[in-house]
């Protein structure tokens, strides 16, 4: 009886983590005609065409070391600046983390008087050739393994670190009030 208890007891734990860990798996957002993870948003935002483009000018080098690599497109006039950028998602192995895949992504900004949109997209992973992330998403593929769920855990936790950095960055700046004395 002991032995079954701790046989239940063990199976319960497995089955808790298998669906603590599935759970865990970020509703990724996946454009409906290019069928690829996009995550986009208009965000309403104090200041003209100009000054949104500049203050996210300002942002770059705070989020990149190298800005003027980084953007492929920077054109006030349209109010669109385009970065293409990589991070890095890893593995743990007993005990150490190892980086697994570079990937690379696209981020596209565009201004208008009152308002910024960003698209981050275009995701591919750096493996025999570029290939796109979307592969992790399908756990009928042959070659699935569970910790593709891991890497997409680990997309969507730096996306979403970058847009709040942006959004940070696209705050308008605190008055300036002047010293009386």
């Amino acid at each position: 009886m002991k032995k079954i208890s701790l046989a239940f007891f063990a199976i319960l734990i497995t089955v808790t983590s298998v669906v603590s860990a599935q759970e865990a798996i970020p509703n990724l957002p996946v454009d409906p005609d290019t069928k690829l993870i996009t995550y986009k948003e208009v965000v309403n935002q104090t200041g003209s065409k100009r000054a949104l483009f500049d203050r996210a000018v300002e942002w770059l080098p705070k989020q990149y070391v190298n800005p003027v690599d980084a953007t492929k497109v920077r054109n006030p006039e349209t109010g669109i600046i385009e970065i293409r950028h990589r991070f890095d998602v890893t593995y743990e192995e007993k005990g150490i983390q190892k980086s697994a895949y570079s990937i690379d992504y696209t981020m596209r900004l565009e201004f208008k008087d009152g308002r910024y949109r960003y698209i981050i997209s275009n995701f591919l992973m750096h493996d025999v050739s570029r290939a796109p992330v979307e592969r992790w998403m399908n756990k009928s593929d042959k070659s699935y393994t569970p910790v593709w769920d891991q890497y997409l855990i680990q997309l969507d936790q730096e996306v979403k670190k970058l847009i709040e950095s942006l959004k940070q960055g696209m705050m308008p700046p605190p008055e300036k009030k002047e010293d009386i004395w």
